[in-house]
């Protein structure tokens, strides 16, 4: 973790009057896994869009892995800026795997097809070569025997799981995931998120939007509080969930930590 792949600097976003992001400042270093906290509306989607070049931003400025994400500077100073071209945009992008909320599998593809889209459509490659390659990553993320089964045959987590080596195809540098879990049934996560622990042991840099405090307890070097479109408070895992500094911290955790106890207490009479 010797320098910070992705370097973001005063980035704003709005949408209309409303300001999303207000001036985020966040590095995340090569080989990192951080966790991005904060309540709904906080701006952490916005944000992860941002980096991908899924949102256009007002102000500031991306970095990835040294390239200036989505623009070129104008001037000595680069006090100006000039959108690049859809093409040149769309090559950045190749760079980042996303893995979103809902899964957006093509359903009248199996999953090894799923898989092997983008590099066969995208960078040109012969099929027969990234056919293995498909098949190996279905089995890196648990689903080798999966291989000939179309979306609509699969649970949600493993439509989420073929998401993730569809993302992995590509070979990114950096990996971005939404709230990977947030539309799986209660029982299906664990196997999402083992896969995500995989790739943190391996190295894989990763900026995750998360509400599971133990993968970010767990996993995660940093977690960065985010709220109202800023960041609040960030640090070491043990630092900020277990002994945040920033009230708004302390409420989020709270309501969090509540939420949990109410589900968890459902479960129970059910029982």
């Amino acid at each position: 973790m010797s320098q910070a792949l992705v370097h973001a600097v005063q980035v704003r976003k709005s949408y209309g009057s409303t300001e999303v992001l207000k001036g985020i400042n966040l590095d995340v270093n090569a080989g990192e896994v951080v966790c991005l906290l904060g309540p709904s509306g906080s701006g952490k989607t916005t944000f992860l869009r941002c980096i991908n070049q899924l949102e256009e931003i007002q102000a500031g400025r991306i970095f990835v892995d040294g390239d200036l994400m989505g623009y070129k500077d104008k001037g000595a100073k680069g006090g100006r800026l000039q959108r690049l071209k859809d093409k040149e945009i769309a090559a950045q992008r190749r760079e980042i795997g996303m893995v979103f909320q809902r899964f957006n599998l093509f359903p009248h593809m199996t999953a090894v097809d799923n898989v092997m889209e983008a590099p066969v459509k995208v960078k040109g490659q012969r099929r027969s070569a990234v056919r293995a390659e498909a098949l190996e990553l279905l089995e890196k993320v648990g689903l080798g025997d999966k291989a000939s089964a179309y979306p609509g045959q699969l649970s949600g987590g493993q439509q989420q799981r073929v998401a993730i080596a569809r993302a992995l195809a590509m070979q990114p540098k950096l990996m971005l995931f939404d709230e990977p879990t947030s539309a799986l049934d209660p029982e299906l996560v664990g196997e999402v998120l083992e896969v995500m622990r995989d790739l943190a042991k391996q190295g894989m840099t990763m900026l995750v939007v998360t509400h599971e405090m133990a993968f970010a307890r767990d996993v995660a070097d940093r977690v960065v509080l985010m709220d109202a479109g800023v960041v609040v408070e960030e640090g070491a895992p043990s630092q900020v969930i277990n002994h945040p500094k920033h009230q708004r911290t302390k409420d989020f955790l709270g309501r969090l930590r509540s939420e949990h106890e109410r589900v968890a207490e459902a479960a129970a009479e059910l029982i």
